[in-house]
């Protein structure tokens, strides 16, 4: 199958410099997000692993959209389809306990793309470094790693669960007391849904030791959980890694609502069925506090890895499911704008990541297709504001 999305190296190599040096004319290159490795010249392409904002033409995009109708023609059996929702659980920790912590590599890139999980006293640091890659920007240098992942939560209930006791959170008067839960005394929290065994969890946790920042994660595999706690830079003063399936409706959380300042979901959402997405997205908006943001990154629409998948793996439109029985969405640009706006979120970015992943070794290119997008819960005053002035 990797053959039908890997043409020819020669018509390769002349479609992606073409293509690069069409961006090169007509458009700036962005300091950031996304990467700042360019491939401007035929000679260059199998110089590294990875060039970014790499265009597509109309005869790539119809190609690309033929071999997804081919491979989504014939579907799992209808029988078949509800035990990859029913058991996802089991598929998950048996993949858990196959790989441990081998599988994924941590993500390295996760401050420069979404600087929201920095603590204020290491955003200086921040500031300087993006302002030293623009300089290699115009050097036509950079750096960037394939961010693939996968991973995902979805039927295992809640075991850690924190209980309201009947404590009235959002009167208008304000709170009636002040509860004790995990990282109450925090000034910043952050929230991981679906954190695997920690490959955004411990980058996070090395930047926030000594400030007032909290974390908590969340996963519905209870092997993943324990793998998290396990690790040796697992810290519980700073640290809550708790077992919850976001899908499920009646289960609560370790916190209060609006009590978090951001939500991470790094390829998570995309192995939720596309029926039960919505409801997860409004459940987990509810617990962001009024400017607090919602960070995604998954899977976009045509990348190469579901191109390659064979007839006879396909749940629904543009749904998928892998061998060893996890599932795999592949969103637009406009879906996860619907996504979070219907669930009272505002759009801050909006992205399509298009990428050239290539194997130097076997002289294969790859299209890599990514979102990267950031929401945020409006503040009631300033739209109260706005509408008086």
């Amino acid at each position: 199958m990797l053959k039908c999305w890997s043409f020819s190296v020669a018509k390769q190599v002349t479609t992606f410099a073409a293509s690069a040096m069409k961006f090169k004319s007509t458009k700036p290159r962005p300091v950031a997000p996304l990467g700042s490795r360019i491939l401007t010249t035929t000679d260059d392409i199998f110089k590294h692993n990875m060039w970014d904002h790499v265009e597509w033409t109309d005869e790539d995009k119809e190609d690309a959209r033929q071999k997804a109708q081919e491979n989504s023609h014939v579907q799992i059996p209808a029988a078949e389809k509800g035990k990859f929702d029913a058991d996802a659980c089991q598929y998950w920790d048996k993949f858990y306990e196959i790989h441990q912590n081998k599988f994924f590599k941590d993500r390295s890139w996760l401050f420069l793309e979404f600087p929201e999980l920095l603590h204020p006293s290491l955003k200086e640091d921040h500031d300087k470094n993006m302002h030293y890659q623009h300089e290699v920007i115009q050097t036509q240098s950079g750096c960037t790693e394939d961010t693939e992942t996968r991973h995902y939560q979805h039927n295992d209930p809640t075991k850690d669960s924190w209980k309201m006791n009947n404590l009235n959170f959002q009167g208008e008067q304000g709170p009636k007391e002040v509860p004790f839960y995990p990282g109450h005394d925090a000034s910043f929290r952050i929230l991981e849904v679906g954190c695997g065994v920690g490959n955004s969890v411990f980058p996070i946790l090395n930047n926030i030791r000594n400030t007032d920042f909290f974390l908590y994660c969340c996963d519905f595999s209870s092997r993943a959980i324990q793998i998290v706690k396990e690790h040796q830079d697992y810290d519980h003063s700073i640290c809550h890694a708790f077992v919850h399936d976001i899908c499920e409706e009646g289960s609560s959380f370790p916190f209060p609502p609006q009590s978090l300042d951001v939500i991470l979901a790094v390829f998570v959402l995309s192995s939720i069925h596309p029926e039960r997405l919505q409801g997860a997205v409004n459940r987990l908006s509810l617990y962001l506090k009024p400017g607090g943001m919602f960070l995604f990154r998954d899977y976009g629409r045509y990348d190469f890895s579901q191109l390659r998948f064979k007839k006879g793996r396909c749940l629904s439109e543009n749904f998928y499911t892998r061998g060893d029985g996890t599932c795999v969405y592949y969103f637009t640009e406009e879906e996860v704008g619907d996504l979070f706006s219907k669930a009272g979120l505002e759009q801050i970015q909006n992205l399509e990541d298009r990428r050239l992943q290539v194997n130097r070794k076997k002289k294969v290119a790859m299209r890599r297709v990514w979102m990267q997008s950031k929401f945020r819960k409006p503040n009631p005053e300033d739209s109260s504001n706005y509408c008086c002035s």
